[in-house]
Parts: C-alpha cells; structure tokens; sequence
C-alpha cells in the first residue's frame, strides 16, 4: 500500500486510489489530466446482476474464461454470436470514404492479424516495427534482380479466369505498392529514437510494446504523404497470464507498458497532433484478486487506460468494484468481478469521438442497444 503512486480522483465515497509503483509515467498523465481510467470493463451479452450470475437467470459471454475467445468478443463486441468482423473493422467500412485517394488501409496493425481490424471492405495492413514487408531488392539496377521482377510483373499484370489467381495476382500487386509508398512516406519522417528513451531496456533497443508505438508514431506523421485523415492501429503485448512469478513478471510489464504509453503520448503532443491522437488498452479478462500461490488466476471485468488530448482526463469511469472476496461484484470466492461496464459502452465512447455519428453506431456495435451509456463521457465529442 505504502509503495501505491497515490491519483488526484476527485469523489466522494472515500476510497482512495493509485497505481502500480512501476507505472510513474502514467500516474503524470493521468494528475495532468491526459489519461481517463474506465473501470470494470468486460465483455457483457447485456446487463447482468451477481443474483442473475449465480443463478444462470441471465445469459453470459460464452466460453467466459478463455484466452482466445475472451479476446476475439473484446475485439468483435459481439460474444452472443459468431462475427467475421471487429468494431474496428466495421469503424473502417463506415469511414472509409474520408480517406479516399490513399492506397494504404485505414486499419494498420504492428502487431499481425487481428479480429478487432478485420472488416467487411477494408483490409488490415500489417506492417512490422521496422517497416513494411516488400520484396528483397524490388528497385535493384543489378541486371539479374531487375529483369525477375520485370518478368513478375508481367505475370501479375495479366488477367486471369481463375477467381483464386486473379485474386492472388491482386494481393501481390497491392503489397507491392504500398510496400513501395511506405518506404517513401516513412523516408521523411522522424525515427523517434529519442521520443522513446524512457522505454529503451538495459540490453539496448526498446521494450516490444514501445517498439511498435513508435513505428504507429512515424506512421501518423507521414500521414499526408499517404493521404490519410483517419487512421486505426493495432498493438499487443503479450505475457500478462500471471500463474507463476506475478511479482516479478506483472512489475517489469507495467513498466513497460507505462513508460511506452507515456512516450508515445508525448511524441503526438510534440508533433502539435496529441489531441488528434487516442490510445486505449484492452485484454481478454481482469485477473483474480487472491492469489494461487506464485501468480493469479483468469477471471472477468478489468481497469483499462484511456490516454490522448481528447480525453477528459484526471477521472474515474464506470463504477469502481468493491474489492472484497465474496462482496458484492464476486463470481464466486476468488474476487472475479462481474463487469459493470460493457466492452461495447467503451467503444461506442470511443466510436462517436473517431466520427461515428449516434445513428450509425448499431452498425458498429449491434448490441448497443442493451446498454444505457453509449457515451461513459471520458471523450470531448
């Protein structure tokens, strides 16, 4: 308790809050008013009570405590049903049109494939931390190289009656040109080396999460050379299913989560762009609050981090649980707390504030319509 990083939480219920002693640069943020924290968040087929929990009166998320299918309902918004799309997905389809005459997609991800960035039109583009992923020596004037990917090219101009190889030929051609554009566009941005000197490990080069907000950074500084006026991006960092060595493991995490965070955020404040700019965290499930001897273990609604210019920061969002074993927001007698904030109410918050208007957000997020806050309020709309 002592070693807590004490937040400036205006309320009145008396409880007092803080952060994870490794987790400074977000404690800056947040008392500085740049970063919102929405509490007990989870993937929540509608409403439901501890009473209707216990009782299987209510439905809930199927497969509740699954890795994968927890974070395939985080990115689809829809655990009641099988999709083939995520939010950020069907956001892309609907916006799309406000980036016409760019050849790069909307949905970018630094992190591989993603149900959250799939949509119906759209296609995800995966890029790693150090660029795009082109075809070795494609602009090479060695005679040998150049006359292989001349004849390349001839293949894939042509038209084909194969569906499949049409459609191939298609996906080369279109890899090759945004590999191209890419290259071009990152050439004259900043490396941002130094923006992130707070997450540069002890063994040199920066920590994984890091490494892929700064490449996120380049990207939406070269944002007029690919014609881009909205954008939506993908990371991930992986190692928080704490069974074992949670001290150690759950510390040298949110460091580095906090301190990437932290950097990325002031890199778009210093690019003049920070309220342009939104950054939110989302996992599978919230841990358990007792512990099963070295780690915790899978259990439901979580706290995550809303950080940007836009955000109204310095705040609490959603209810705050009771942290009580067997209190009033337990699944049972780990301290597994029942959701009292949906996944689709932070993201429709976030949808409308990207430019999703109030009649199209079903569109977005089928299941809104169960929820009562499809505004939680800790974005400037």
């Amino acid at each position: 308790r002592e070693s807590l990083l004490p937040l400036n939480v205006p309320g009145d219920d008396g409880r007092e809050f803080g952060l994870h002693p490794a987790m400074a640069p977000l404690q800056t943020l947040f008392n500085n008013g740049h970063m919102a924290m929405v509490c007990n968040v989870g993937t929540l087929v509608a409403p439901i009570s501890k009473a209707e929990y216990l009782s299987g009166g209510a439905a809930v998320p199927p497969y509740l405590f699954s890795h994968n299918d927890q974070q395939v309902q985080w990115q689809t918004s829809v655990p009641d049903s099988p999709r083939k799309t995520g939010w950020g997905g069907r956001m892309a389809d609907l916006l799309q049109s406000l980036n016409s005459g760019s050849n790069i997609s909307m949905n970018i991800s630094i992190a591989g494939s993603n149900f959250f960035q799939v949509g119906e039109e759209v296609v995800q583009y995966h890029v790693t931390p150090q660029g795009s992923i082109g075809l070795s020596q494609y602009d090479a004037n060695w005679s040998p190289i150049q006359e292989s990917y001349q004849a390349m090219d001839q293949m894939l101009g042509r038209s084909y009656g194969h569906v499949f190889e049409q459609e191939y030929a298609n996906i080369i051609n279109r890899a090759v040109a945004n590999d191209t554009l890419l290259k071009t566009a990152l050439a004259g941005v900043q490396n941002h080396t130094a923006t992130f000197a707070n997450s540069t490990l002890p063994t040199g080069g920066l920590n994984p999460v890091a490494s892929q907000l700064r490449m996120i950074l380049r990207l939406i500084e070269a944002r007029q050379t690919l014609g881009m006026q909205r954008q939506i991006f993908f990371a991930a960092l992986g190692g928080f299913d704490t069974h074992d060595d949670q001290l150690d493991d759950h510390n040298a995490l949110l460091g580095q989560l906090s301190n990437a965070i932290a950097d990325f955020y002031n890199g778009t404040a210093a690019l003049g762009i920070g309220d342009k700019v939104t950054l939110f965290t989302a996992s599978d499930f919230n841990r358990t609050y007792n512990s099963n001897g070295k780690g915790s273990d899978h259990a439901w609604g979580g706290h995550h981090v809303v950080v940007g210019g836009a955000v109204n920061g310095g705040q609490l969002y959603g209810e705050m649980p009771a942290l009580q074993i067997q209190g009033p927001n337990d699944t049972g007698t780990r301290g597994s707390w029942i959701p009292t904030v949906s996944t689709d109410e932070m993201a429709a918050t976030l949808a409308r504030w990207f430019g999703v208007s109030e009649t199209d957000l079903p569109m977005v997020l089928p299941n809104i319509g169960r929820f009562a806050r499809p505004n939680l309020g800790f974005m400037q709309l």
